[in-house]
């Protein structure tokens, strides 16, 4: 029976267009996805969309249209990265589905009769940007340093809280029971300081008078759900709770617990907020947050569509490909800190490593093999020792989430083939020592087959592009990549 993997992005809001940091974040979810997949694991990959809250209300009605009406067409552009960046299988899930409105007032109850919940008037200052309270020692001059451009609000009103103070010693027990909770551990360090601060209870719902594009709290028509405290609740409501606790005890307990994927600025609430969600509802928490630093535009600025300065990722796709896409935000970009993106440094690294570099490689070993007559013989790879070795870190750096690194370990494998053809000459050396040449050819057949295997969770079409064109025996008509 295949051991349960449970991994999930964020949910991204709806009030504007996908963009390519949040293409990065579900690329990079997916070639984890993949992976566990080929180690054998059952896997449960969770993705979908935001759509409650100030800033979905504040769109719609700026559009003209009715909220649920809005974020019906909206969702579908984020249904279509599925084929766009050809990811496999996920579960996309709306924060509007009934199944997740009826789990999120289930939440609420069981807080609330557990005593995490109560009542008061309070006044904030608050950023709908980021959907958050924020401090004075937060704000810049006043502003929101993530949202510039947006004014903060004050609010005051009575509404309802979680008793989030409640919950420090358990969650630096869970950090401390769980040293790679956070990943990576720079980030950990920063929300075990958030927490030994001190923790304040924090807003969970709306008088919806002023705001209704919500869930209505239980038992009091008057408020709705705060945004944050409806939509976490996806990540337990994709996976059948409280409806059906066979099939989350399989996805949620037997797995270990869910990994999930977000932005740096999604930090306090994936790993300290949700994680004290979980354990006010007596549920087990997440095993894993992997953080994702910011993708910048020109510079420096993070790439944001509240900033109006952000990359589609379908624009990208409809000219290189989703395979280019899927190398250049797992090579390219830092797997955990801040990364430019231009579409000329794009441009720059697929002409380099995928046009000149892979897609040379395939079509220069391919075509000797065709016409020398040579076939993929897998015993010929390199020596045992060095293939586990080179197996062992590439499996290493995906365990730690560090993409890039396990990208360039098959990169070297590249450079080491070109490399050897540069050395060899084989396709000098066929008219003077044939049977040479045809071994080194087919050594080098087989070593581009395993080339292939490593990159099949990342750049998945490509691969089995690849392995296929050596199955046949035939050299690519066109080339995998054409230079742009």
């Amino acid at each position: 029976m295949k051991k349960p993997f449970y991994i999930t992005t964020t949910l991204p809001y709806v009030n504007a267009d996908p963009h390519i940091g949040f293409a990065m974040e579900v690329i990079r979810a997916d070639i984890i996805a993949r992976w566990k997949r080929e180690q054998g694991f059952e896997v449960f990959f969770n993705t979908g969309t935001d759509e409650r809250g100030a800033k979905i209300f504040e769109v719609a009605k700026k559009a003209g249209q009715k909220p649920q009406v809005y974020v019906n067409e909206a969702a579908k552009k984020f249904q279509t990265l599925i084929p766009l960046l050809n990811l496999s299988e996920p579960n996309f899930i709306r924060t509007t589905d009934l199944p997740h409105i009826k789990a999120a007032g289930e939440f609420w109850r069981i807080c609330a009769q557990n005593g995490h919940i109560y009542k008061k008037p309070y006044k904030i200052k608050y950023c709908v940007g980021c959907e958050l309270e924020k401090t004075d020692s937060e704000l810049v001059n006043g502003q929101c340093p993530l949202h510039p451009t947006r004014k903060i609000e004050e609010i005051e009103e009575e509404n309802y809280f979680f008793r989030f103070s409640a919950f420090q010693k358990p969650l630096l027990a869970l950090y401390e029971k769980y040293p790679d909770f956070v990943v990576p551990a720079e980030r950990l360090s920063e929300i075990k300081s958030f927490v030994r601060r001190g923790l304040q209870d924090f807003s969970i719902s709306r008088l919806k008078e002023k705001m209704p594009w919500g869930i209505e709290v239980p038992d009091d028509p008057t408020q709705v759900f705060y945004v944050w405290f409806d939509a976490l609740v996806n990540y337990i409501s994709a996976i059948g709770w409280p409806g059906d606790l066979e099939k989350f005890r399989k996805w949620q307990m037997d797995s270990g617990g869910m990994v999930q994927y977000c932005g740096k600025d999604n930090l306090r609430q994936q790993a300290a907020m949700w994680q004290a969600m979980l354990m006010a509802a007596g549920l087990p928490p997440s095993r894993q947050i992997v953080i994702d630093g910011f993708v910048t535009g020109e510079g420096g600025v993070k790439m944001s569509k509240s900033l109006g300065n952000a990359v589609s990722p379908a624009e990208i796709v409809n000219e290189y490909g989703a395979d280019a896409l899927r190398y250049f935000v797992t090579r390219e970009l830092h797997p955990f800190e801040d990364s430019p993106f231009t579409k000329e440094r794009f441009k720059e690294a697929y002409n380099a490593n995928l046009a000149n570099g892979l897609g040379n490689l395939v079509s220069r070993v391919l075509k000797m093999a065709e016409q020398n007559h040579v076939t993929c013989n897998a015993k010929l790879v390199t020596s045992d020792g060095k293939k586990k070795n080179t197996e062992r870190q590439y499996q290493e750096t995906i365990e730690r989430y560090d993409l890039k690194s396990a990208m360039d370990v098959i990169w070297e494998k590249i450079h080491a083939a070109d490399k050897k053809i540069q050395e060899t000459e084989p396709f000098k050396l066929v008219k003077t020592e044939p049977e040479k040449a045809r071994k080194i050819i087919g050594e080098l057949l087989s070593e581009l087959r395993e080339i292939a295997k490593l990159l099949l969770p990342f750049l998945s079409e490509t691969a089995e592009k690849i392995l296929n064109l050596i199955k046949t025996g035939k050299a690519p008509n066109q080339p995998l990549f054409p230079r742009k």
